[in-house]
């Protein structure tokens, strides 16, 4: 093999022969960590999962709209409740029908938040599981 150095022999001329060593080194590196790495790709776990087919669900369940404008007024789908004490009734009811209904809970922007977090917690107490929030997109300019 030849190495290169700094001393001009022969007429300086360049070095003809390619040092192929640190090419061969990387290779195995790689060859190694290929080596390593292939069965822990190819591991799999031999699972018999069992088959179901779950039927669709034919009834969609009702949606409960419960409104709440500024002054903490709340109306159940547009009827308008009296009390709190109704609005617990009515929540109670819903919560025991089957499938149990969604709450789309609206609320004006000026609504006080504590009003808010009682009609959450009255619909929790009650055992509603799916409320969702009413909003208005923002409307860019």
């Amino acid at each position: 093999m030849a190495f290169g150095g700094f001393e001009q022999r022969g007429g300086g001329q360049p070095m003809a022969e390619i040092n192929t060593t640190p090419l061969v080194d990387v290779m195995l590196v790689l060859l190694v960590i290929f080596i390593i790495t292939a069965p822990l790709i190819s591991h799999s776990i031999k699972l018999d999962l069992p088959n179901a087919q779950a039927p669709a669900t034919a009834t969609k369940p009702e949606t409960i709209t419960l409104s709440i404008d500024p002054s903490g007024t709340l109306f159940w789908n547009e009827d308008r409740l009296a009390s709190d004490e109704q609005l617990v009734e009515r929540l109670s009811a819903a919560a025991a029908v089957k499938p149990q209904p969604e709450l789309h809970l609206r609320a004006d922007r000026n609504t006080r938040y504590q009003r808010i977090a009682e009609v959450m917690s009255n619909a929790q107490s009650a055992g509603i599981t799916k409320i969702g929030f009413v909003t208005e997109p923002t409307r860019t300019r």
